[in-house]
């Protein structure tokens, strides 16, 4: 996950959330630039970039709803068989 915030803000929400995820504090917005994902307010876009083992991106979602982004993820990572592994890290 990345946030255009600062560290203090996504830390904070990290552990707020008890977030099992590292979240990217991408303060200077250079990240939210290259993926393209920078919106014209100055806050990146909410899209899910799906990345295969050889680091190529399969798949951008760009409709993330925060209300099923959880379920919605983890369907999409069955279905483009980027599921779990066991101990619940992804492949």
């Amino acid at each position: 996950m990345a946030s255009t915030d600062s560290l203090e803000d996504v830390t904070a929400f990290a552990e707020k959330n008890e977030a099992n995820f590292p979240v990217l504090s991408d303060n200077d917005k250079a990240a939210s630039k290259a993926f393209g994902v920078l919106s014209g307010m100055g806050f990146a876009k909410r899209w899910t970039f799906y990345v295969g083992s050889d680091g190529k991106i399969i798949e951008i979602d760009k409709s993330v709803s925060p209300r099923s982004a959880g379920p919605d993820l983890a369907a999409n990572l069955q279905r483009l068989g980027l599921g779990t592994a066991e101990g619940g890290q992804t492949r």
